[in-house]
């Protein structure tokens, strides 16, 4: 067990990266990532608000999310990779396109040793607004 030095929280892995603060706005979570990452986090969002014209910009789950009557989804940079967050059932539909990524139920890790797909992240993005355009 690691417990961060600056804010106390306990963590099972050692060193562990977080925000020790409260996390209002996607500029917060974004601007306290790496000064690698942020040109790449600043693109996902931005292929997100282009695929989700209509979402709102919040925070969920401490991660950058976007809204639309339900999380569409959400990104998270991690230490070797970029969680995208869509739900379980992308993981289903566009199990095809995603043989070469990590995957679980509703998450999918972008890893950071190769190129981002943001075609895909619009492919998915687009498809959970159908999906909650249609409820």
């Amino acid at each position: 067990m690691w417990q961060c030095p600056k804010c106390g929280r306990k963590f099972k892995n050692t060193d562990q990266n977080h925000f020790c603060g409260k996390i209002e706005t996607i500029d917060d979570y974004i601007s306290e990532q790496s000064e690698e990452l942020q040109p790449i986090l600043q693109k996902i969002r931005e292929t997100i608000r282009l695929a989700a014209p209509k979402a709102q910009e919040k925070i969920s789950w401490q991660m950058p999310t976007f809204w639309q009557g339900e999380n569409l989804i959400h990104f998270a940079a991690f230490k070797k990779h970029i969680g995208i967050y869509p739900g379980g059932e992308a993981t289903t539909v566009f199990a095809e396109r995603l043989t070469d990524y990590k995957v679980s139920k509703g998450a999918i890790q972008l890893p950071l040793n190769k190129t981002i797909q943001y075609d895909l992240i619009k492919e998915i993005t687009e498809w959970r607004v159908a999906v909650v355009e249609k409820k």
